[in-house]
């Protein structure tokens, strides 16, 4: 099992029954996860959901632990938004839980 896989593998973990509607992780030089109630997918990059988020798999990984603050990552640049933010926010805490 690739990282990446084992990267969709915990965020499906998460993601399962915690997420409304559809987030979609671009993971630089990764791919794209859509995330939904269902849980968490490889997907294609273009796939259209109601937030995407952006960053590096390590920064996704520091905030699936819990050593990265979501917001933070926003505000520093580590975590682009683009879509409902709402949306963000509520996937930033499935995420995070």
């Amino acid at each position: 099992m690739s990282s990446f896989d084992n990267f969709i593998e915990i965020v499906n973990t998460k993601a399962k029954g915690a997420i409304k509607g559809t987030a979609k992780l671009l993971v630089k030089g990764e791919g794209a996860i859509i995330l939904s109630e269902h849980g968490a997918a490889e997907a294609s990059t273009e796939a259209p959901a109601d937030v995407t988020l952006k960053a590096s798999e390590a920064t996704f990984r520091a905030i699936l632990d819990g050593s990265q603050n979501p917001i933070m990552a926003v505000m520093s640049g580590k975590l682009k938004v683009d879509g409902n933010q709402m949306r963000a926010l509520k996937v930033s805490e499935a995420l995070t839980a």
